[in-house]
């Protein structure tokens, strides 16, 4: 933490009365004037709504962060040679001054809020809830600041006793700075290796066990057409509880001929679990064979999808893709972990773009086999972390474009590729919450689906970013912490409370926090998509006859959940 530098220096340098208070009795008053100034910040609008307890959380970093600050700053300054000696008077009368602002400051922003927060869930048309919930913000706030102080100053009582001790051996400045190397180096084998060995061993096995189970209403498929089912190679039990939601989900022949008005065939589903083979290599053999025994290359369009974390795929998002082909279509997906996507997304982002490689790669060695003629259009989709994996099976935008017949790439994560360096490489004066590249010839970006209407021409393959102003997982990155992002410094979003400001370290914990529940919102909002990718698919195929009425009688009978796992 940055505390632990300056606060030993302040302890070092203070009165023999600050001395004798010991440690953890005395606050630098510096520290506490930037810890309200983070304070006041926290307490600022971000994307989404934010429970009362997360806020807590939010705070409470921020004020740890904002002391941290303080305390440099002064060790910097004194460093410096500036030293000012204020008389007991003028101390007296600065802690009066601090304690004022505070009283003034912390009551007027905690009200200031949950006012705000009203208004954001007002914005995205969840309830309100009870603003007395915020008294208690402070208390937690408190709770997380205090106790991020006190592991810092333990951090710092560790690295002066190491300093000591090499003192003996070795010069002071060499002392203090390899004490300082086995601090870091002793928490970065602690932490790598609890998280590896230890968290995600036990969430995996945790995670596994629970997917044996099968989601209530869910019930084994007959169709051939369908993975799971009695003619299918992959076992029903093998293909894991999300898994086995999609290839039983999805809309029959007899819905899409009744909501389309046009004949319509049995959409085809295949899936592999992660214990169908040793290897996503494997995985993803195992769904080209079921793409193989269904019949799936004789279709009209074959859609490859990456899914997200342990094998889920945005049901809304499949089931328009059929309604718009007349279930003339097949979906290929596979399962790669038994992670949930917030683990895997924290902990684990090779295995998802080794499982987009993969099944990719297996299935367009197999369809780029058959006749040019004979082959259906190939288009690829996936959600999260499904369009994080998905991506890496392209070096570039234009590799997107060169291999499939479409792609509709869904809540993109900011540190995805290519599409990071395609929103880098966006035309002068666009925005980057809506990039437009190339003026909008292939690749077109969406938080609504009119936003892919642009004034030139759209040429096929068409590739869609589907991404909401107010989706934290897109927006999410570590340059939050000392570096304002151009769609903070643009017009924000429709979707985000225009009080929304860039402030260091604030707006990163905010942002971080409003990740857990940002699926928790009505389609359309933060990292929920919903039934209008009815509208970008018939973008992206323009299937013959299709009108706006059509799609609109897709998007009403489109439903479910939309939340990834």
């Amino acid at each position: 933490m940055l505390t632990a530098a300056a606060e030993l220096e302040h302890e070092q340098t203070g009165t023999p009365r600050a001395r004798l208070r010991g440690y953890g009795r005395r606050f630098h008053p510096v520290g506490l004037g930037l810890a309200l100034v983070f304070f006041v910040g926290s307490m600022t609008p971000s994307l989404l709504p934010r429970v009362w307890y997360l806020q807590g959380v939010a705070t409470g970093i921020s004020v740890a962060i904002g002391y941290g600050v303080g305390c440099l700053i002064a060790w910097v300054v004194r460093r410096c040679g500036v030293d000012p000696h204020w008389s007991e008077r003028a101390r007296r009368i600065g802690w009066w001054v601090l304690a004022g602002a505070a009283l003034v400051l912390v009551p007027t922003f905690l009200v200031l809020g949950s006012w705000w927060q009203q208004i954001v869930r007002d914005l995205v048309g969840v309830p309100r809830v009870q603003r007395s919930f915020y008294l208690l913000v402070l208390l937690i706030a408190l709770a997380v600041a205090l106790l991020l102080l006190t592991a810092a100053r333990a951090v710092r009582r560790g690295t002066a006793r190491l300093t000591r001790f090499a003192g003996r051996f070795v010069p002071g400045p060499v002392a203090r700075v390899a004490a300082v190397l086995v601090v870091v180096v002793l928490a970065v084998f602690v932490l790598d290796g609890a998280v590896d060995r230890v968290l995600l061993g036990v969430a995996e096995r945790s995670a596994a066990v629970a997917d044996t189970g099968t989601a209530e209403g869910v019930t084994q498929p007959q169709l051939t057409e369908r993975s799971g089912s009695p003619a299918s190679n992959e076992p029903w039990d093998s293909l894991g509880r999300e898994g086995r939601t999609f290839v039983a989900g999805g809309p029959t022949a007899e819905q899409i001929e009744a909501v389309t008005g046009a004949p319509a065939r049995t959409p085809i589903r295949v899936y592999a679990g992660r214990e169908s083979a040793d290897s996503v290599e494997g995985i993803a053999e195992r769904v080209v064979a079921e793409l193989e025994r269904t019949n799936a290359f004789d279709r009209r369009v074959l859609a490859v999808v990456t899914t997200t974390g342990r094998g889920w795929v945005n049901a809304n998002v499949a089931g328009a893709f059929e309604y718009v082909n007349g279930g003339d279509s097949a979906i290929a997906a596979m399962q790669y972990s038994f992670l949930p996507s917030a683990l895997s997304f924290v902990a684990d982002r090779e295995t998802p773009q080794q499982a987009g490689r993969a099944l990719f790669e297996a299935v367009y060695r197999q369809w780029s086999a058959r006749p040019e003629g004979q082959r259906p259009k190939l288009v690829v989709f996936g959600e999260s972390l499904g369009s994080y994996g998905g991506q890496a099976a392209f070096a570039s935008g234009q590799d997107i474009v060169a291999r499939t017949d479409g792609a509709l790439l869904v809540g993109t994560p900011n540190f995805a590729q290519p599409w990071g360096r395609i929103t880098a490489d966006r035309d002068p004066g666009s925005l980057e919450r809506l990039p437009v590249v190339d003026d909008g010839r292939n690749i077109r970006f969406a938080s609504r689906p009119d936003d892919a209407d642009l004034p030139g021409p759209w040429e096929f393959p068409r590739v869609v970013f589907w991404q909401h102003a107010s989706d934290p997982i897109t927006w999410w990155s570590f340059r939050l912490l000392l570096q304002r992002p151009d769609w903070l410094r643009e017009p924000l979003g429709p979707d985000v409370d225009p009080g929304m400001r860039w402030l260091p370290f604030v707006t990163f914990w905010q942002v971080t926090l409003d990740m857990v529940f940002s699926a928790d919102v009505p389609s359309g909002f933060g990292h929920a998509y919903g039934p209008e990718a009815a509208e970008l698919w018939a973008d992206i195929l323009a299937p013959e006859g299709w009108n706006d009425a059509v799609t609109q009688r897709v998007v009403d009978a489109l439903g479910g959940d939309t939340s990834p796992s």
